[in-house]
């Protein structure tokens, strides 16, 4: 399957949810459910009151439900239309039983039309968002039955690739169609367990688990990213409006017109049911979208025990297009045999008062900090909104404390039966709660005949030894490739296309890489653990047509990591080219680029002979600590090329020694170096997410606080030729969500040379600048128009890089742009050194164009004075690619 393919499909996979299990009887109901003017309703609920249990319609308005013989009350619900109750016996065959389903009419409450008499709608939802929360924690554990299925088709694609991917299988306006049964658990207050029982799906896109988002409700503050309507902050990004009520199985079920105040991504439109006095959602209809493609949710609530409500049918659609390629993408997800156990502390089902409607009685509960929660929450019978919100919110928070470990925010186990993708179509025939389409029947036919032939391919070679014992191809010399000798040896070649390249100082020059790695695994006792102790010895080379000159590195480390705590030591040396600004601000290839066509000639580069010894540690998730002592001898290069396809007098390449405002020219002198350099990274407050018994970190959840101290030793050479310095730095990086309101990046740096008696260029403090048209990939990683040396510094320094993203600003307060993705950003990026200007950046982005671009337009000044503009043209700031 194509690689757009596979993202549409992941895409959509990632926005489904539940399912349904289904016992197989040789007899039952099926039928199909249909408007009054007779046009299907899909997706519909068929839901059996007796055994609390049901099935939705596929597509085309049609059923199937496998019963026991006896008699069963049928209920068929879709939203906006009046649910049909019928009674029907079941022998020893299949009983065609359709639905005709009317629009529900929707009673309104009689108002007392007052001067500014406010929506009943804002008392149901201020009701409905006090108890949210509690309808979340009500449930203390819950065990079900999940179905999903998926069914996709791509309706477009670019007419050069529709004939390739007609060879890989893949056509046009064609069903492919995922399906899978699993078991979830679900614990108070983040645990989730699933086990698959059964997949079966086309291709290799086995992705249908759905434990990811099995938790995830509308009673939370965000779904993916959207914010709830029954979010506390829920007013702020939302209108109300009440449509009326009816009434059903005895109770009454208020429908409430969910609209944006501002619309566009991450926010929900449509409808929302509530069910009165309970506050609790009954149903609900509501779209959203993301980086421009639309999404559609539906669900259905059923009664699971007293004052209990939670999903029993899920329909999630997808849809959109990108770069030429459209798909439509459908996501049908049903639930059975709800086995829930509830919080005992959440038992007594308090009474609501809104305090700005309703009056308030003298009997009413109050909250109390200086009480304990858990005693105030068995008495709370009648609470107006805002305490009885207190309470609750006080109740996790003291929940949360008695927790081992407090930082872990999910807790995920997943396994897969081993006959899960074993299983035959008699299996899915007897399980299967949804009628399959012909679309979809073709759509499997199609896939079981290509299943047939691939295997027919590798019928007689095990690929992945094949892989593994694959001969040597000259061409991986450039392009890369990996090869195995067994006993966890291997070697091969690093993609080397990228060294090839021009500079002044080599010319036309090719760089050669490759590896020798030794890895041994052992499992520890936990079985979960693995104990990874890694050998690699990794050469490289490089020569340059116009100097002449060969360079060559040669580095050995060994690696030990038990999970992800470890160490690593080893040594490099050799003789090489560098950067005088390590971290490489511009690229190979930009930089061949700016020199052959515009005879602009951005990498600086000089000569070092050294040998380094290097040891890190990563004591846990949160603390690594670094240090390495090298000894160099450095050289100063000229520029030995004059190739450029820019041939006009008035454009000369520059010096290879950069224009620095401190650096006098003894800055460069061949000179000798011994410097010992230590850092520590701290991620203060880390939190975690736990998957099979394994804890990992999330990283964005802290901030990357850096400590560094660099000391330059002069003692064991001539002093007139010796670097002696001292530096210490520290910086702070981190990023700041503020709902779908915008994101807030910034990147803070201060540090200062305690001693500068003898400072080489090559150990300035030197700072992320950039004078190509491309932008850096971290919008919090760099300058935009800042030269790459003219400020660097051997003084005190302070850097602060600064980024915003809006939701809503300038021209995303039209709804279409804000509809496709667009977002726009506005950065301001600051530098100062004991002997530069104040130097700042001032800019405007337009990010996320056509889902994958970002534009940046802004000017740099010095001071008040201008000093230069410009664009810049990089990849979307959601998007993180790291070119190591």
């Amino acid at each position: 399957m194509t690689l757009f393919v596979r993202f549409f499909l992941g895409i959509s996979i990632c926005l489904s949810i539940s399912a349904i299990f289904s016992e197989s009887f040789a007899q039952g109901i099926r039928g199909k459910v249909t408007t009054n003017n007779g046009e299907p309703l899909p997706f519909a609920s068929i839901y059996i009151r007796n055994l609390g249990d049901g099935v939705p319609t596929n597509q085309n308005g049609e059923y199937e439900f496998r019963l026991k013989p006896g008699y069963y009350d049928v209920l068929a619900q879709y939203l906006g239309y009046a649910s049909v109750l019928k009674t029907v016996e079941v022998k020893d065959d299949w009983i065609v039983l359709d639905f005709e389903m009317s629009e529900q009419i929707y009673a309104l409450q009689e108002v007392e039309v007052k001067t500014k008499q406010e929506d009943p709608a804002l008392t149901i939802m201020r009701k409905a968002i006090s108890k949210a929360k509690y309808h979340r924690l009500q449930v203390q554990e819950y065990t079900m039955m999940v179905y999903l299925k998926g069914t996709g088709e791509l309706t477009n694609a670019p007419f050069f690739l529709k004939k390739e991917m007609e060879k890989e299988g893949v056509k046009l306006n064609e069903a492919y169609t995922s399906e899978s049964v699993s078991q979830i658990t679900f614990r108070q207050p983040n645990t989730v367990e699933e086990k698959v029982i059964s997949i079966r799906t086309n291709g290799d896109n086995n992705q249908t688990s759905p434990a990811p988002y099995i938790a995830t409700s509308f009673y939370s503050e965000k779904i993916n990213e959207a914010i709830s309507p029954l979010a506390p902050s829920a007013f702020i990004y939302y209108k109300f409006k009440y449509e009326g009520a009816y009434v059903e199985n005895g109770v009454m079920i208020n429908r409430v017109k969910v609209t944006p105040r501002s619309r566009g991504e991450r926010v929900f439109e449509g409808y929302i049911y509530i069910i009165e006095d309970l506050w609790a959602i009954h149903s609900l209809d509501l779209t959203t979208s993301l980086l421009g493609f639309q999404i559609g949710v539906k669900q259905l609530y059923q009664p699971v025990a007293e004052n209990v409500w939670m999903p029993f049918t899920h329909t999630y659609t997808f849809g959109g297009k990108f770069f030429g390629f459209a798909g439509e993408f459908r996501y049908l997800a049903s639930t059975r045999d709800y086995n829930i156990t509830l919080n005992p502390d959440l038992i007594v089902e308090t009474k609501i008062i809104d305090e700005k409607v309703d009056k308030i009685p003298d009997d009413v509960n109050t909250f109390s900090k200086s009480l304990s929660s858990l005693e105030q929450m068995s008495q709370a019978d009648k609470m107006t909104r805002k305490d009885f919100r207190k309470l609750v919110n006080e109740y996790e928070k003291e929940a949360m404390k008695e927790r081992e470990e407090v930082e872990v925010i999910s807790n995920r186990k997943y396994s897969v039966d081993s006959l899960a993708k074993k299983r035959d179509l008699s299996y899915w025939d007897s399980i299967r709660p949804v009628k399959l389409t012909d679309a979809e029947i073709k759509g499997y036919k199609r896939d079981d005949s290509l299943a047939v032939v691939e295997a027919a391919k590798e019928s007689e070679v095990d690929s992945i030894a094949k892989k593994a014992k694959r001969g040597f191809k000259p061409l991986e010399v450039i392009t890369g490739g990996s090869y195995s000798f067994g006993k966890g040896r291997s070697a091969g070649f690093d993609s080397n296309l990228t060294k090839l390249s021009f500079n002044t100082v080599e010319g036309f020059k090719f760089g050669l890489s490759g590896f020798y790695r030794i890895v041994q695994n052992t499992k520890m006792a936990d079985s979960v653990t693995m104990h990874r102790r890694v050998w690699t010895v990794r050469p490289e080379f490089r020569y340059g047509f116009a100097s002449q000159q060969a360079y060559g590195t040669l580095d050995i480390r060994r690696s030990v990591n038990k999970g992800r705590p470890g160490y690593t030591y080893g040594l490099t040396g050799g003789k090489y080219i560098f950067q005088f600004n390590g971290d490489n601000p511009i690229q190979e290839q930009v930089n061949m680029v700016y020199s052959l066509l515009l005879r602009q000639n951005y990498m600086k580069l000089y000569e070092q002979q050294f040998l380094k010894a290097f040891y890190s540690h990563r004591v846990n998730d949160a603390f690594t600590y670094r240090t390495n002592v090298n000894y160099a001898y450095r050289r100063e290069l000229e520029n030995n090329s004059d190739v450029s396809l820019w041939n006009r007098p008035e454009r000369v390449y520059t010096p290879n020694r950069p224009e620095n405002i401190e650096a006098d020219p003894s800055a460069f002198e061949n000179h000798h170096a011994l410097i010992w350099t230590n850092n520590v990274e701290w991620r203060p407050g880390m939190k975690y997410y736990i998957r099979n018994g394994r804890k990992n970190p999330i990283y964005e959840s802290a901030p990357l606080v850096n400590f560094r101290y660099s000391k330059a030793f002069p003692g064991m050479f001539n002093n007139a030729m010796a670097s002696k310095f001292d530096l210490v730095e520290a910086s702070v990086e981190h990023f700041f969500n503020f709902g779908v309101s915008g994101k807030w990046d910034f990147n803070l740096t201060a540090g200062a040379f305690l001693n500068n008696d003898r400072v080489y260029f090559m150990d300035y403090k030197h700072f992320g600048g950039n004078r190509t048209i491309f932008a850096n990939m971290g919008v919090a990683s760099n300058y935009r128009f800042l030269d790459y040396y003219q400020y660097s510094t051997q003084t005190q320094y302070v850097s602060a890089i600064v980024h915003y993203q809006f939701r809503k600003f300038l021209l995303t307060q039209l709804p279409m742009l804000r509809f496709s993705g667009v977002r726009e950003n506005i950065f301001f990026n600051y530098l100062k050194t004991e002997n530069s200007p104040h130097y700042w950046e001032l800019g405007y982005s337009l990010d996320n164009l056509f889902r994958i671009f970002r534009v940046e337009m802004g000017a740099g000044f010095e001071g008040g004075t201008f000093q230069r503009a410009g664009m810049r043209f990089g990849i979307a700031s959601f998007i993180n690619i790291n070119f190591d």
